[in-house]
């Protein structure tokens, strides 16, 4: 049985983006006796699972299946709503900001949300990446192996010495105990955290695929990476337990990420339908996520070691920011939109997953001061993060009004 449908396409231009209303229609399958033909939303754009519009996403449009008016009248109560929770990422910077007020002002409003929440609340974000995700995004990925690699290298390079000096002047320069200057190196040796996906998404949304792909390597090679570095940088100075750190890894982040990529590709019917509901699920931990660790630990945060802690992960994630900017700016120097990338890397290495580093210093570490460093990064990287957003969108809308 065939049906008339109408695909409405989106054209992408280098400079400007627009949308042009222009639609064909095409002879296919009917969407109920094939179930090849999907429409599998994420945040970010609508793929289309058919082999005979594979072409029109090379040629950088995107499509979306438009049933006839005669055959499907969608409810457009029930499209609002959609629509609204499909953006809920928008507010994601003024949730974490009023997480941050909400605990400084009343700490009881979080401290229920224990360390023990932290890693299903961290495999759920986790599983939120995988869902969103597709193996196609990671072919994509595959064409441009030089921007990776430079994340990479910022990532698990870069941030891990900028991390050791930084928790090296912590115990020499200020004497402050070991703990904390191996709880900043703990930080420094994490993955990129999924808020970089949603910094990119709200500044560069093309590039948001690219940040995805970036995130989820180095949360998968994190396995092996994070605990190498941990003993290779802070194992002279407190016990690290290795195998129980990648085991750790591995139920925290490997599996929840496979998970949602296994729900994308082969139960994508179920999966359609759960999407639109983890952008304010995700808000939600996150801002549980960002506001707890806060709240708990406001004591240590608040006392004389505390407060010099503080300034040096600020100093940390700044140097972080700043440093893997202008590398990228240095290696892309030739690339059009080089600023944009530059973002993207940014944004990938100043903002890591801090809740990973508190989970660790929790589970496998003797002295709680191990995770006073990685529960103050979560709320500094966070707010500095939507800082740069909030700066590098009004610039964009400036470039753009004086062209």
């Amino acid at each position: 049985m065939m049906s008339n449908l109408t695909i409405s396409t989106s054209l992408r231009c280098n400079s400007t983006r627009f949308t042009p209303n222009f639609s064909r229609k095409y002879r296919l399958p009917d969407l109920r006796r094939s179930p090849r033909i999907l429409f599998t939303p994420t945040p970010l754009l609508t793929e289309w699972k058919s082999r005979d519009v594979n072409s029109l996403f090379a040629k950088g449009l995107s499509a979306k299946i438009v049933p006839r008016d005669d055959e499907l009248v969608p409810a457009q109560g029930y499209d609002a709503l959609m629509k609204m929770l499909r953006s809920a990422n928008s507010v994601l910077p003024h949730v974490v900001l009023g997480s941050t007020v909400l605990a400084l002002a009343y700490p009881p409003s979080f401290t229920w949300f224990t360390t023990r929440y932290y890693a299903p609340a961290l495999g759920f974000l986790m599983f939120a990446v995988g869902v969103n995700s597709s193996p196609s995004d990671f072919l994509q990925a595959v064409k441009r192996p030089q921007v990776i690699s430079t994340g990479y290298v910022c990532q698990f390079i870069i941030k891990p010495l900028l991390g050791y000096i930084f928790g090296s002047v912590a115990v020499i320069a200020f004497h402050l105990p070991n703990s904390i200057g191996a709880g900043i190196m703990l930080t420094a040796c994490v993955s990129g955290a999924q808020l970089s996906n949603y910094a990119t998404f709200l500044t560069d949304l093309e590039l948001a695929p690219l940040s995805i792909v970036m995130t989820s390597l180095s949360t998968a090679t994190a396995v092996l990476v994070t605990p190498t570095l941990s003993l290779l940088l802070i194992g002279k100075r407190l016990p690290v337990d290795v195998i129980g750190m990648m085991s750790n890894i591995v139920q925290i982040v490997v599996v929840p990420i496979v998970a949602g990529l296994f729900l994308n590709r082969f139960v994508p019917r179920i999966c359609a339908v759960i999407q639109p509901l983890l952008p304010p699920l995700s808000i939600f931990v996150t801002a549980l996520c960002v506001g707890s660790p806060l709240a708990i630990n406001m004591k240590s945060i608040t006392s004389p070691f505390g407060v010099t802690a503080s300034l040096l992960i600020f100093g940390f994630h700044a140097s972080s920011f700043i440093a893997s900017y202008f590398l990228t700016g240095k290696v892309f120097k030739r690339t059009p939109k080089v600023e944009a990338l530059q973002r993207t890397i940014s944004f990938e290495t100043g903002m890591q997953s801090s809740l990973l580093a508190l989970t660790l210093a929790n589970n496998f570490f003797q002295d709680p001061l191990v995770g006073v460093p990685p529960a103050i990064s979560v709320v500094i990287m966070s707010l500095m993060g939507f800082f740069l957003v909030m700066v590098w969108s009004k610039k964009q809308k400036q470039d753009s009004a004086e062209q």
